[in-house]
């Protein structure tokens, strides 16, 4: 079994074996080093850490009877010698030798380790050294291609991993710390790109959205707002992900083409950074701010009224006239921060928000429960498609709300 918890990150350039001479009692070890190494019979690289990347390899070691010298070095690397587990893995044939680790000790002024190692018979034994490796590092990436009429979308996962480590892999078991294990060589100074899962016909929502808070105004001088588009994943089983948490990441985001044809060719929308998602969660993808659904909004009522001493009642109207010109209806959220209306209207005094819902608002199904909260208040409001002739209809949307004692 692969080390799962790391810490810190070096980088491996060699490990050679010291050959071991046997002798009478009281003989100095001299440290000869080998020229080449055993081949690696197995290495196991562990991505799933953010500050750290671990490695385990395995190596055959023949030794001789009585105490060895195996011999560690990492000279002009990164690997950090705190990091450095050596253990030996027991065979169960019969003229398999007993192996113990004696001691182990740093040769001064050197980048190495010396273990001693007993053997009941000269034999070979597998050992395992882990250790973590700086300079090898992953990312990742999406590409995203939403379905013509935008109600789903294709969704593939890449790991892009990087290895600035000067050390190289031939056959390296590379795992991320979720989904598939990936059997590659690691060269020297190579990126290289895996794909790491493919969602077919995952189901999104097209979002549109107006919060002057997050978003600000489109054209401040007519009170237009801007209506940013976002595709929304939910990272659940309903929506055919929930495995794993989706890893921070670009998406690159494109549309299929319309019609019957299956091969129809793919419209690049855009770029935006998705950000972790844990299972449960959403990962919004923006697509740039829509030009053909206007919103303007304007502070309508604005009253103070005295409640005692230097305590204050504030009532406003906040009056919303929205327009849609697309040929689909839209349903769009309208978002309105109350500690940011507060500043609008009064200057921020630091305080928490207390605040009262009016009568005289005009959202049909009030304030959406899930995503409201004490600072926020979210409704939707459906809007009709766009007229044969382009015209769209106007409504006119109000949210009246007290907020209470101020001062």
């Amino acid at each position: 079994m692969a080390i799962r918890r790391m810490l810190l990150s070096r980088k491996l350039l060699a490990a050679t074996l010291l050959g071991v001479l046997a002798g009478s009692p009281g003989v100095a070890w001299g440290r000869v080093k080998l020229i080449t190494l055993p081949v690696r019979e197995r290495v196991e690289i562990q991505l799933d850490n953010e500050q750290a990347t671990l490695v385990e390899e395995e190596r055959i070691v023949p030794l001789v009877k009585g105490e060895n010298q195996i011999d560690f070095s990492w000279a002009n690397t990164q690997i950090d010698p705190g990091t450095i587990v050596f253990r030996v893995v027991s065979d169960k044939g019969d003229d398999a030798p007993e192996v113990k680790v004696l001691s182990v000790s740093y040769p001064p002024n050197e980048s190495a380790l010396v273990w001693s190692v007993s053997a009941s018979e000269a034999g070979a034994a597998r050992v395992r050294i882990s250790y973590l490796l700086g300079n090898l590092t992953k990312s990742f990436n999406y590409r995203a291609v939403a379905s013509n009429d935008e109600r789903t979308l294709d969704l593939s996962q890449f790991m892009r991993l990087k290895n600035l480590a000067n050390e190289e892999f031939a056959g390296a078991n590379l795992w991320a710390g979720f989904g598939p294990n990936f059997s590659q060589p690691v060269g020297l100074n190579e990126t290289k790109e895996l794909l790491v899962e493919r969602f077919k016909a995952v189901p999104i929502e097209k979002t549109y959205t107006c919060n002057p808070q997050e978003y600000e105004y489109l054209d401040r001088a007519q009170n237009k707002l801007r209506v940013p588009m976002h595709y929304v994943i939910k990272n659940d089983a309903e929506h055919g992900l929930g495995k794993a948490a989706l890893p921070f990441g670009k998406v690159r985001i494109f549309i299929a083409g319309g019609g019957d044809d299956p091969q129809a060719g793919t419209a690049f929308l855009g770029e935006d950074w998705g950000k972790f998602t844990p299972r449960d969660d959403e990962m919004r993808l923006y697509l740039g701010v829509a030009q053909d659904v206007v919103v303007k909004r304007t502070i309508e009522k604005n009253e103070t009224r005295r409640v005692s001493g230097n305590l204050y009642d504030q009532e406003l109207i906040v009056k919303f006239e929205v327009e849609n010109f697309k040929k689909q209806p839209v349903r769009l959220d309208v978002i309105e921060n109350l500690r940011h209306l507060r500043n609008e209207v009064r200057g921020d005094n630091a305080r928490d928000v207390q605040w009262e819902l009016g009568k005289e608002t005009t959202f049909a199904d009030g304030p959406d429960e899930e995503r409201s909260n004490a600072e926020q208040l979210v409704f939707h409001a459906e809007l009709p498609a766009a007229g044969e002739d382009g015209k769209a209809e106007k409504q006119v949307l109000k949210l009246h709300i007290t907020l209470k004692n101020e001062w």
